[in-house]
């Protein structure tokens, strides 16, 4: 039985529990055991490496909350032990009386946040279980999904790889289910493709604001990792403990996001849960920037005056607010590619004006890349773009890319990295196309609307000769007056 029909199974388990109600819950539910599985392998494979270097590991756990101990003991052979594992009441009462209590506590215990030593991971744990619950209503069932979920081998690089990838898969059917897909889950073809253009390179610190299921944070961190055999130990340690950078305001979310990242292999991840539109900008030093920013920000929300207050220019647009805070995130030198929606673009009142004119004077927006409608359906069906802009001088020509796929996209025909693969070919080359083309940024200055339309559609209209458009006139007044007088014939029969 491969990875996905075992969790399909459990899926199938789980709806049966009175405790459980849609895709969120068992989502939710899946997701804190497979976890657990996975800390257990985990740390077994870090108390052999540390025997291999001959020296001291100590557990994150201890041993009576240990998986081997409480969800699937095994006998001194390696079988089963009928005997010790838990079931029924006793099982239940166990996770939520002991089990998570102590996990929940790793957050007030564990000291320092950063690093990768033990206790820095012991307060990961924390903050991941700090809002979780067991909401599995039989110790029945939950000793069904445990027996399944312990046999997985988490030390396995391709069973751990296959993982990751149904983890993906759980968390866009949540995001789907709850109406909560732009929050959880960006496509994945987009954001490949942002990461690619984009280039991030060992030694740079890589930030998501609006952090969601992490899907940039990973894709970057997945980039980096191509090329390990390359990397030095140190810089192999400074991507797993100093690269990686998120805040994330919903709870859900957030917990998912944490949990998405360490089964993506990044041990040290830097989330936090947080509404980072809270943040004055005004505090923000440049030692608090970041090289890289990649994010999807909410949109179409609508924050209070207090929380507009952080800004120098105040809308109550979500959108403009993240825009500010990016920009002012951004190292000098740095690099970011931000999903806005098609009004960011096109809307010239005061607040969107002011936000465009300080974009295209201090930094270089370069490259938009317009998407089509329904890349984030079922969620929004808005029509968005994605802004690429440098912290260096100021903009001067933008390089327009129209993402145009042959068919409608809808919930069940998505985005495809092939659609986007002739934007990743050009966007170094910054070539003219029938779906690219560059415009100076004085035109765009005018009214600060950049919608700008594709040359060549519009010159499909505009090369016409006077001639050619005259007899088009011509021929539709013939056709409006004969049916004029059809229309004439038929009222005076009657």
């Amino acid at each position: 039985m491969s990875l996905q029909q075992k969790i399909d199974r459990i899926t199938d388990i789980l709806r049966r529990d009175d405790g459980i109600s849609g895709a969120m819950h068992y989502t939710e539910q899946t997701s804190w055991i497979l976890f657990l599985k996975f800390l257990d392998d985990y740390e077994a494979a870090k108390a052999d490496e540390a025997i291999l270097s001959g020296v001291d590991y100590t557990p994150v756990l201890d041993e009576r909350h240990r998986w081997g101990s409480w969800a699937c003991p095994k006998t001194t052979d390696g079988r089963p032990d009928i005997q010790r594992a838990r079931t029924g009441d006793d099982l239940r009462e166990y996770v939520n009386g002991e089990l998570f209590p102590y996990l929940k506590a790793f957050r007030n215990t564990a000291g320092s946040t950063v690093g990768a030593d033990p206790n820095s991971f012991r307060y990961k744990i924390g903050a991941i279980f700090e809002y979780l619950d067991n909401k599995i209503a039989s110790g029945h069932t939950l000793r069904e999904v445990l027996d399944i979920i312990d046999g997985l081998n988490f030390q396995s690089e391709s069973e751990l790889f296959e993982l990751s990838q149904v983890y993906e898969g759980l968390l866009q059917n949540m995001g789907d289910a709850g109406g909560y897909a732009g929050e959880f889950y960006t496509p994945r073809p987009l954001i490949r493709a942002i990461v690619k253009v984009i280039d991030p390179q060992p030694g740079q610190t890589v930030y998501d604001a609006a952090a969601g299921s992490c899907g940039f944070l990973i894709q970057a961190f997945e980039h980096l990792k191509a090329r390990r055999a390359k990397l030095s130990t140190s810089q192999w340690d400074q991507i797993q403990q100093q690269t990686f950078y998120g805040y994330e305001k919903t709870t859900l979310a957030y917990v998912m996001g944490m949990m998405n990242m360490i089964l993506h292999g990044i041990e040290s991840p830097n989330l936090y849960r947080q509404n980072t539109l809270t943040q004055n900008i005004r505090d923000i030093q440049e030692k608090d920037r970041y090289d890289i920013i990649l994010a999807n920000p909410p949109f179409g929300g609508k924050e209070k005056a207090q929380i507009q207050q952080n800004f120098p220019i105040q809308s109550n647009a979500t959108e403009l607010l993240f825009l500010q805070h990016f920009m002012k995130s951004l190292r000098i030198g740095g690099k970011a590619a931000i999903v806005v929606p098609e009004g960011v673009l096109f809307q010239t009142n005061t607040a969107f004006a002011q936000v465009k004119q300080e974009l295209l004077e201090h930094f270089n927006l370069h490259t938009i890349l317009s998407l089509p409608a329904g890349v984030f359906l079922p969620y929004s069906g808005v029509k968005t773009n994605v802004l690429f802009f440098e912290r260096r001088g100021g903009t001067t020509k933008i390089w327009f890319y129209e993402c145009e796929p042959e068919q409608k996209l809808t919930k069940n025909k998505p985005l495809t990295d092939a659609y986007l693969a002739e934007f990743v070919e050009l966007y170094a080359k910054r070539s003219t196309t029938d779906r690219s083309w560059t415009m100076p940024v004085d035109k765009l200055k005018e009214d600060y609307d950049l919608s700008a339309e594709n040359p060549a559609k519009k010159n499909d209209v505009e090369h016409l000769p006077p001639r050619k458009i005259l007899e088009l006139i011509q021929e539709k007044e013939t056709a409006v007056t004969n049916l004029l007088g059809e229309i004439d014939e038929l009222l005076g029969e009657r």
